[in-house]
């Protein structure tokens, strides 16, 4: 049964300036079935079932676009999350003119792959199509693949998580020689218990610190585990039974830090909704808010660092700003946008939001932009005297 934990992956913790990994994707599948072989498990007589009914089932909040459903950054929301909901189609070009093989990883019952591209000159350029319906099993793959080129790796979201990670222990199961007389499904719906009757727990796996999952989820802006800490932390509070539900629990804790009414709509957890809604100045006072909180420290560290790691690793390096902006970014299509921190020679911590909207030209125009904004702010305000900065805090 999953409850939330959007970390059974092979990851490795904690995040250390990128990402690093060991072992297979669904290496946390194969310790839980180590741990039933220690306790001698050697067949199973009915089916494995992959339970997420921790959370109440809403794969896609309202919002998401049908071509988010299809990559890893729009997978399936579930209470089972392995290896983030998603599979890695990797293509490796052969010779000229002759299919590209192609295989995925994890082995997944989620879609079968219809590969039709074709390796082409080695100085020739790669021009691959993915096409995959929502609800549909079949992906195809169509295009060109250059000889002698590295192997292109397609991440794609999973549409049936649970229904992903029963068949993922199933054959881990199998691998250990544990034989497994039933097939796999997968549970929606929480059961009760038989009165009297506590459940055997044969296997279980330990959920990183918060710390650590919150620092992953803001390097490398991970919308699927965001959904998921959103929804363990409402489920600690009780059950909801309905999106609009959700979305108050996370309204009344804006209201409870100051944020004023209508400064925030909000339809989920990542912010990949076309339909959320954000003033700067509700996001400053939340952060300026989490300065005041004992936990901050934490927080600060799971920010991107300009020139150095996550999403801001190539960001601002060799200018003023390097090394001294802590900072969340986030975009969609015609949107770019950056908030945190910015520490000054001078000892001062500002607090800023940077939102872009509509924007019509290139992505990297705006981006530079608010790099240059970093750097303008930490060059002015580290010269500005001390008794004007109450002044310069304030929103701008």
């Amino acid at each position: 049964m999953g409850r939330g934990d959007p970390n059974l992956s092979n990851r490795k913790f904690p995040f250390d300036l990128k990402e690093s990994f060991d072992g297979p994707a669904e290496k946390v599948l194969a310790e839980l079935a180590d741990q039933l072989m220690a306790k001698g498990v050697k067949k199973i007589s009915g089916d494995v079932v992959g339970d997420d009914s921790y959370f109440p089932q809403e794969r896609y909040p309202n919002g998401w676009e049908i071509d988010d459903m299809v990559w890893e950054y729009g997978a399936a929301i579930s209470a089972l999350v392995v290896n983030d909901n998603t599979a890695t189609i990797t293509l490796t070009p052969g010779t000229t003119g002759e299919g590209v093989p192609v295989s995925v990883s994890p082995r997944t019952p989620d879609f079968a792959v219809d590969n039709r591209v074709l390796t082409s000159a080695a100085n020739g350029k790669a021009d691959l199509t993915l096409k995959r319906e929502p609800g549909a099993h079949l992906v195809i793959l169509t295009g060109t693949l250059p000889e002698k080129s590295a192997p292109r790796k397609l991440v794609l979201g999973i549409e049936e998580p649970a229904l992903n990670a029963a068949s993922l222990l199933k054959a881990a199961l199998e691998e250990r020689g544990i034989r497994v007389d039933g097939g796999v499904r997968a549970r929606h719906e929480a059961i009760a218990e038989p009165a009297g009757v506590a459940p055997t727990v044969l296997a279980v796996h330990d959920s990183v610190p918060l710390r650590d999952a919150v620092k992953l989820v803001n390097k490398i802006s991970q919308n699927l585990h965001t959904e998921s800490l959103l929804r363990a932390a409402m489920r600690k509070t009780g059950t909801w039974n309905s999106p609009d539900e959700l979305m108050k629990f996370a309204g009344d804790f804006y209201v409870k830090v100051g944020i004023f009414p209508g400064d925030v709509i909000q339809t989920d957890g990542s912010g990949l909704s076309r339909h959320d809604l954000v003033t700067p100045r509700a996001v400053v006072t939340l952060l300026r808010w989490a300065q005041t909180q004992p936990w901050f420290e934490s927080y600060y560290a799971s920010l991107p660092v300009a020139g150095i790691d996550g999403t801001l690793e190539d960001r601002m390096k060799n200018t003023p700003a390097a090394g001294r902006v802590h900072a969340k970014t986030g975009s969609v299509e015609h949107v770019r946008a950056m908030s945190g921190f910015a520490d000054t020679p001078g000892g001062r911590r500002l607090v800023f939001s940077f939102l872009s909207n509509n924007q019509g030209g290139k992505n990297h125009e705006t981006t530079d932009a608010m790099g240059g904004l970093c750097v303008a702010m930490i060059e002015e305000f580290n010269t500005v005297p001390a008794k004007r900065s109450r002044e310069h805090q304030q929103p701008r």
